[in-house]
């Protein structure tokens, strides 16, 4: 009989499922990568993400991408983060809703504005202050 694995493989990923700092850390980077930098818009550097291309989409795609952006905060939520950080990185995700609800404009900041992105650098220095043993070697 094999023993139970500890890790979710969707789509070629190696997510852990652990409900340690290490394991909570490497999942809301992995979807701060999805949402914010998955792809290079064509003919530039310029990294996009889900969140500009489902934000494309009218009122379904903002709120799927505002859902996501509240797993992250939710993630947070799960390692202990306070309450006056939980709100500001659920603030980045509202105003994020907010704004990107709004036709062209929206879709527009959606490509300049990056919620998720400032939600993981809040989660980062909370966990290399509070749990200094999850840093990695950041390329």
């Amino acid at each position: 009989m094999t023993e139970p694995t500890n890790r979710a493989r969707p789509m070629g990923l190696d997510l852990p499922t652990g409900t340690d700092p290490l394991s909570i850390r490497k999942r809301i980077e992995a979807m701060e990568q999805l949402l914010e930098r998955s792809f290079v818009l064509p003919g530039t550097k310029y990294p996009i993400g889900l969140d500009s291309i489902i934000g494309l989409v009218p009122v379904l795609g903002d709120v799927v991408t505002a859902v996501l952006g509240a797993y992250m905060v939710w993630e947070a939520r799960n390692l202990g983060l306070p309450k006056w950080k939980l709100w500001r990185m659920a603030g980045n995700v509202a105003f994020d809703s907010a704004l990107g609800a709004v036709p062209l404009v929206g879709d527009a900041f959606d490509f300049v504005y990056r919620s998720n992105t400032r939600n993981l650098k809040i989660v980062k220095k909370h966990l290399d202050k509070h749990h200094p043993a999850t840093r990695g070697i950041e390329g």
